[in-house]
């Protein structure tokens, strides 16, 4: 089972093995903050657990974004604790509202597909709630005796993502991921995806002088590896300009580009 990694004074992390996503958790004196919320309700029901387990400080949720991984779980996450404030950015609302039941359908048929049948299961009965509390560009919730910075650098993985700081500890959510032996998977570029715009919301959350930065998927890192994938990222998006001006094949940009082939292919597509 994963357990919960004390990143600096009240501020957890909690890492699964179901997508690799990682999870955040920031205690204050009167009030918690639960950054992202797994992908389901079961998921969801046991997060709140796990919450129990650090704190009894009454909730307040934060989505990253509205991919289902990070925000399909707040509905079973919110009734756990008699129903919390879920904060998002603006735009973070209209997606789920929009998305969401094309993302489970096509996760659950993923799951069914894998053989994951209790995945399939739990994810086709998810309730999906919309955010009640949102924002455009900031938001500082107190905590009691902290306050949690809320952000949105920009658009870059989607056009609302939304940064969480907790001192020097931030949560970037998938603006930042830690795949094995890279920045970047394949699902890491999608059709909501800015390409051209990411490097310069990387600049934003490494303007924070962040000493650990928490990743939507994987382990912590550090700002050197935030700048790494910035400039990953710049290569990109450079070489996407080449190939759409056709002075480069998507072969020849392939195989100019800093991160795998099938990571390069999704870039640029």
């Amino acid at each position: 089972m994963p357990e919960w990694i004390e990143q600096a004074a009240g501020v957890y992390t909690r890492r699964y093995a179901e997508l690799d996503l990682t999870v955040g958790l920031v205690v204050g004196s009167e009030r918690c903050l639960v950054v992202d919320t797994r992908g389901s309700r079961g998921q969801g029901e046991e997060l709140a657990s796990a919450v129990r387990e650090v704190t009894s400080a009454p909730p307040l949720i934060v989505l990253t974004h509205a991919h289902f991984d990070h925000a399909f779980g707040a509905a079973a996450l919110s009734a756990s604790f008699g129903d919390c404030p879920i904060w998002s950015h603006t735009a973070c609302r209209s997606a789920l509202t929009e998305h969401a039941e094309a993302d489970r359908r096509e996760w659950t048929e993923r799951y069914l597909a894998d053989g994951e049948h209790a995945l399939a299961g739990d994810l086709a009965e998810t309730p999906i709630a919309t955010p009640t509390r949102t924002f455009d560009r900031a938001e500082r919730l107190d905590l009691g005796d902290r306050t949690v910075e809320l952000f949105h650098p920009g658009p870059g993985h989607t056009g609302h993502d939304v940064v969480a700081v907790a001192g020097d500890v931030v949560f970037a959510g998938d603006l930042v991921e830690h795949a094995p032996g890279g920045s970047f998977t394949e699902e890491s570029f999608g059709p909501d995806t800015h390409l051209t715009a990411w490097p310069a919301a990387l600049d934003h959350v490494l303007a924070h002088r962040p000493r650990v930065v928490v990743p939507g998927h994987g382990d912590p890192v550090d700002a050197s590896f935030v700048a790494r994938a910035r400039d990953d990222l710049r290569a990109l998006a450079d070489l996407r300009a080449a190939v759409r001006a056709g002075t480069l094949t998507v072969a020849d940009a392939v195989e100019a580009a800093p991160l795998p082939p099938e990571v390069v292919r999704a870039a640029l597509a």
